[in-house]
């Protein structure tokens, strides 16, 4: 028979056995490697790591997870990146990196997450990460230099803007970006008439901005990001480098370099991004709750996609177990592609067996002052592109997984 004592010991054990049993779960830690000081700080940097912080704090308990967040600074280095990286998965139980930005960076933890059996989940710009250096432990968030190229490229070809000068960063990222536009404005009929590669970081553009506005250039390219593009705008701005029918198209450029730029500096640039704190319902929600951490600033694209890897990494090492999830990174992304992706900053998603997650990329135009209404109402929407045509073509990036 049953008895009160008998019954209160047995929940206790059950309850002891539960506990044992959560604190004996493996903890996944998931890392946000990036630009803390430098010139993409305010891209990612710190904001970063809230926008994880926030995935960890909404998902991980619902999901019966135990999660750390780690952070650490690769100051645009990249043997820098890699050792923390090394030490982050030999030494630290670090499962998966998320952010980087630095596409030379990206590059090398790629191969070292391969070689761990790791994961790296970066939003970084050169679209090698899905072609001919994509991994089975690589899953590429938020942009990269194709759909870059193939959105803002393509629209301003089609409106007039026929001849193009690059002022490109001198370094994976902007080569990439540079040789990809220019290979989509030829193939729609227009032409390069000249380019200059500029060290990174650069802080005066004047002679490469007075170059560019000599050619007759009807497009000033700025294939560069971050301090970078802020700077050259400004400076294009002060030499009126528009006045004779020129147009600057800054091929990547975030909101957190607008608003540093300023609107009337900024007004009038298209721009193209997988990600806008204003866009919608879903994105306003989400922006919402991380503004206070981000000291009252909108969250940026390369933050949003901190958020939703995190969170769509924590569903995949759910669906498969902890143990099981620590034990492989390969496992786990193989399961994120063969989940639904859906969260409040990107919407609906999916992930190609290359590695790209395809995401909806919208061409904007910065507004005038005047059209602003509140803080941070920034951009006007052109045009929608569904993922499966923003982002290149799976059977054109030469990624060995799916040859």
């Amino acid at each position: 028979m049953l008895t009160r004592r008998s019954a209160v010991l047995g929940a206790a054990v059950m309850a002891g056995i539960s506990t044992a049993r959560a604190q004996a779960a493996p903890v996944l830690r998931i890392g946000v490697l990036n630009d803390q000081t430098g010139p993409y700080r305010e891209n990612g940097g710190p904001g970063s790591v809230v926008c994880a912080r926030q995935a960890v704090k909404e998902m991980a308990e619902k999901l019966g997870l135990k999660v750390d967040v780690v952070a650490a600074n690769h100051q645009n280095k990249a043997d820098i990146g890699a050792t923390i990286a090394r030490k982050w998965f030999d030494e630290d139980g670090v499962d998966a990196i998320v952010d980087i930005q630095n596409s030379a960076i990206a590059l090398a933890i790629a191969d070292i997450a391969r070689e761990k059996d790791k994961i790296v989940m970066p939003c970084a710009g050169v679209s090698d990460l899905t072609g001919k250096r994509c991994t089975p432990n690589t899953v590429h968030w938020c942009y990269d230099t194709s759909m870059l190229s193939r959105v803002l490229g393509d629209a301003l070809v089609k409106n007039g803007g026929d001849s193009w000068f690059f002022i490109t960063a001198d370094y994976a990222f902007g080569h990439s970006l540079e040789g990809e536009t220019a290979a989509r404005v030829q193939a729609a009929g227009g032409k390069v008439v000249g380019n200059i590669r500029m060290p990174f970081p650069t802080a005066d553009f004047s002679s490469a901005l007075v170059r560019a506005q000599a050619s007759g250039a009807k497009i000033i390219a700025l294939a560069n990001a971050g301090s970078d593009t802020i700077n050259a705008i400004k400076q294009g701005a002060e030499f009126g480098v528009t006045r004779n029918g020129a147009r600057v198209a800054a091929l990547l450029i975030q909101i957190s370099d607008v608003h540093a730029i300023g609107l009337q500096a900024a007004q009038g640039l298209a721009l193209t991004e997988t990600f806008y704190w204003d866009l919608n319902d879903g994105t306003r929600a989400f922006s919402s709750r991380v503004r206070e951490a981000l000291s009252n600033k909108a969250p940026t694209a390369p933050q949003a996609a901190s958020y939703a890897a995190a969170l769509h990494y924590m569903k995949a090492a759910a669906a498969l177990g902890a143990a099981a999830a620590k034990k492989s990174g390969r496992e786990v992304v193989a399961r994120m592609k063969a989940m639904a992706v859906e969260d409040e900053a990107f919407g609906k998603s999916s992930i190609r067996a290359d590695g790209r997650v395809l995401h909806t990329a919208y061409l904007f135009q910065i507004k005038s002052p005047a059209e602003s209404k509140h803080d941070w109402d920034y951009y006007r929407t052109l045009a929608t592109v569904p993922g499966e045509q923003a982002f290149r073509p799976m059977s054109e990036g030469g990624c060995p997984l799916v040859q």
